[in-house]
């Protein structure tokens, strides 16, 4: 159990994140848990969870970081966990939501609407979940931060990409309600829990690279370049952080 006495930063911080499978999340939970954060991972295929975890915490040298299977599409599941971390530690800093998915079309006729219905569970109420579940453990937390990685479609979407692009700018617009209920329930100095939304055009990773070694990657972020921008948001004051969406990628 966490006890020690937290006041900013990441050193001792405790965050959940949500999606941690795969090369985004491995980087992610290797650089907070690296700055000292006690990190809590979650997924909902095991077997990407549990390799994520593995290798984020031998790339961290043996650091503290553990994985959870949640079922982020039910909100009662969503709301043990917050609860049970913010049992087991003593309190919650964070939850960094790296929950993706994609689907797209040849074109906008072309679509097909049970992508939106997929898209709607993956993208939108894994968002309204964490964020529920995850509120009022924030605004306990002197630094609590809520990350959301979102896309730079959302802002210009295409003609193939109309479910995917309506997804992400319906988890951004949540995700700034969430800013502003931070900023309403905080007393006169401000908010210190603070909501916000990091834009990319897409992630790469040294596999992708391998895979693709012709390729440009033009605009893309490389994860780990994600994880050090999700890692400085608790070095920010939060009236700075809260309700902003910030460009990792061209704006267009």
């Amino acid at each position: 159990m966490t006890t020690d006495t937290y006041s900013g930063g990441l050193d001792g911080a405790v965050i959940a994140v949500a999606g941690a499978g795969g090369p985004a999340g491995r980087a992610v939970l290797q650089r907070l848990a690296r700055e000292g954060g006690h990190v809590i991972a979650a997924d909902a295929d095991p077997e990407r969870l549990a390799e994520a975890v593995d290798a984020a915490r031998y790339d961290a040298g043996g650091a503290d970081i553990t994985g959870e299977i949640v079922d982020l599409l039910d909100l009662e599941a969503s709301q043990d966990w917050a609860g049970r971390i913010e049992k087991d530690h003593g309190r919650v800093d964070g939850l960094v939501h790296l929950v993706g998915g994609w689907r797209g079309s040849a074109s906008f006729p072309e679509t097909e609407l049970a992508d939106w219905d997929v898209l709607h569970r993956l993208l939108i109420q894994t968002v309204q979940h964490t964020s529920l579940a995850f509120h009022d453990g924030l605004m306990r937390s002197p630094g609590g931060r809520y990350v959301l990685i979102s896309a730079a479609g959302a802002s210009r979407p295409t003609a193939g990409n109309a479910a995917y692009a309506a997804a992400k700018a319906a988890a951004e617009a949540w995700t700034l309600a969430l800013g502003d209920s931070f900023r309403k329930l905080s007393g006169a100095e401000g908010p210190t829990a603070a909501a916000t939304v990091l834009v990319i055009k897409a992630l790469v990773h040294d596999g992708l690279r391998a895979e693709r070694p012709q390729s440009k990657f033009a605009g893309f972020t490389d994860v780990r370049d994600l994880a050090d921008a999700i890692a400085g948001q608790w070095n920010r004051n939060a009236h700075d952080v809260n309700g902003t969406r910030q460009w990792l990628t061209p704006q267009p």
